[in-house]
């Protein structure tokens, strides 16, 4: 099927030909504006006319007179000193619906991406034998939110999971289990995921205290860590039971957020180890990056240190070991020249803003990035407790993700089993899932990824304001209507007259095309939540002001039941895009 038009591009098309009418020296492209008094507010006059040194209200009368009305405008004014009111007709409103509804592909009539590319987007970064926290929740829901929206525009998508998986602990805990072999005694797969973590993170901290306590060991342990740089088979064989290990752990945790993690798509620090030298000798021999007291390092004019002195990106240590630097340098080679991507999404923590900014010019200079190829950092900003402070245990200790996630879910189910009329149990646990795990992503992605947020799960699990539970309350209260339509079934009626609260559903509704696609170029999640609050918001307006099953013409039922149905069907799509489920009853 075709992408629909939707009713403001429509807009935009008539008025940009009224205005090349009145100024034929001056190109157009008007920005419409959701009006409270009207469908659309015109303000791009007003620029115009100081572009082309015109009076602003003259000259949308100008314009105002050079446009037709018809199928789809059925009024235009001007009002202050140039505005211009536009008011769209209803047959346009239902009959643009009615085309966005008759896509069987699910898309309803959204079009792809004029001109899609490959990007490869890195995000959801866990470490190996480490327990995942709240403060890898963001990377994770943002990364996965953002991949769904590409995808969604046309866009080739490769997923990277920059893991955690190289350095210097490894060498600790392979030495450690070279010498204990009967505290991982078991293969992985044959455990949970949560048992892994635990006997992974029991390993960690009996290996700590060993290398904290015996220097022969700790000699030992540094020692592996070359065997493991150099490939050592055996050391390699034993580093990949802590990464098999940790694997079952993430796969658990990403299974609970409802997120699919493909094993191919997980390229940790390691797999990045045989390109470091080169990567090292390229940098060096084009001048990027100079040796500085043994080190190789690139420097930058406008980065300096408290001291006033420059802040190097430190490529390669005076010992010949290899920092962060030199593994995001070689990920980048390896993303531009093997997987052919335009674009590079980074999703992390803004406090590493400094080190991708140098990693970005580096790679700039070395002529890997440029004007085909860009890199981006999609920094998000931190998790907050209630106390508007980093999100913290009563003992002051990092907040375990899955405990985190576990309790969504039981607040949830709380609230799910309070309203349930006629679910059994097992429902009950399985909608209490879907909603508190939605819950957390929701809260997450409505709020832009730059700022900090408040972790308040009361808030996240309450049926009232911006929360998921409210949009899938009003996803289950549209289905239940569409069960007890009986014979009645949804019919678009473009000749019929539209109640207010009608007219502003609908135009809200054929705005998810621009909607999908603004979030998506800007990599911004929230203005999709914003976009879905506001449409589930019209909707309660529309349920409480127009009877539906009790309308006054059969013509009248079929047209407010699709209606309904386009709704719900905006809300399923959007938040499927968003990673969040809409259950058909709760």
């Amino acid at each position: 099927m075709a992408p629909v038009t939707s009713l403001s591009d429509s807009v935009e098309q008539q008025l940009t030909s009224a205005i090349s009418a009145a100024l034929p020296e001056t190109s157009a492209d008007p920005l419409l504006r959701r009006s409270d008094r009207a469908d659309f507010q015109a303000n791009g006059i007003l620029a115009l006319a100081k572009k082309a040194k015109a009076n602003p209200r003259e000259l949308a009368t100008q314009v105002v007179s050079r446009v037709e009305s018809g199928d789809v405008i059925k009024d235009i004014e001007v009002s202050g000193p140039g505005f211009l009111n536009i008011t769209i007709t209803d047959r346009a409103i239902t009959r643009n619906l009615a085309a966005r509804y008759a896509d069987d592909t699910g898309r309803l009539g959204v079009p792809h991406a004029a001109h899609p590319g490959t990007t490869v987007i890195d995000y959801a970064q866990p470490n190996v034998a480490k327990e995942m926290h709240v403060g890898h929740l963001r990377s994770a829901v943002i990364g996965d939110s953002v991949t769904q929206l590409l995808e969604f525009t046309g866009e080739t998508v490769v997923r990277r999971h920059h893991i955690g998986d190289w350095g210097t602990q490894f060498g600790m805990l392979i030495q450690y289990l070279e010498e204990h072999p009967h505290e991982l005694d078991h293969k992985a797969g044959e455990v949970s995921g949560e048992e892994a973590m635990s006997n992974l993170d029991r390993l960690y901290k009996a290996a700590r205290k060993l290398f904290d306590a015996d220097e022969e060991f700790k000699t030992r342990a540094r020692r592996r860590v070359v065997d493991l740089q150099a490939g050592d088979p055996q050391t390699l064989a034993m580093w990949q039971k802590f990464v098999d290990e940790s694997k079952i752990y993430f796969f658990s945790v990403f299974e609970k957020l409802d997120m699919e993690i493909r094993d191919a798509d997980i390229v940790g620090e390691s797999g990045y180890n045989d390109m470091l030298a080169e990567t090292c000798r390229l940098l060096e021999e084009s001048g990027v990056a100079v040796r500085s007291e043994g080190a190789l390092c690139v420097f930058f004019d406008d980065i300096k240190g408290p001291d006033g002195n420059p802040v190097p990106l430190i490529v390669q240590k005076s010992d010949g070991g290899y920092g962060y630097a030199a593994t995001d340098l070689s990920a980048i080679r390896d993303r531009v020249f093997n997987l052919k991507a335009n674009t590079l999404l980074y999703v992390v923590d803004a406090r590493q803003s400094l080190h991708f900014k140098m990693v970005f010019e580096t790679a700039r200079r070395a002529g890997w990035l440029n004007e085909d190829v860009k890199a981006v950092q999609l920094a998000f900003g931190t998790v907050l407790g209630k106390d508007g402070k980093p999100f913290k245990t009563r003992e002051g200790e990092t907040v375990r993700l899955v405990d985190l996630l576990d309790e969504a879910i039981d607040r949830a189910s709380a609230v799910v089993r309070e309203k349930a009329q006629d679910l059994s149990e097992e429902e009950i646990a399985e909608r209490g899932t879907q909603v508190g795990i939605g819950a957390v992503k929701y809260a997450d992605l409505s709020t832009s990824a730059n700022r900090d947020y408040k972790f308040d799960l009361d808030q996240m699990v309450s049926l009232n304001g911006d929360t998921s539970v409210y949009l899938q309350y009003a996803y289950a209260r549209i289905q239940s209507i569409l069960r007890k339509a009986g014979e009645a079934r949804p019919v678009a009626h473009p000749e019929l007259d539209l109640h207010e609260a009608e007219r502003a559903l609908g135009l809200h509704a054929d705005a998810f095309a621009a909607t999908v696609a603004e979030a998506a170029a800007e990599y911004a999640p929230h203005k999709l939540t914003a976009y879905l609050y506001q449409l589930a918001s019209l909707y309660t307006t529309f349920y409480d002001k127009c009877p539906v099953l009790k309308a006054e013409s059969p013509e009248q039922i079929e047209n407010r039941l699709f209606l309904c149905d386009i709704t719900a069907r905006t809300l399923h799509q959007g938040m499927a895009l968003l990673g969040i489920r809409t259950p058909e009853r709760l």
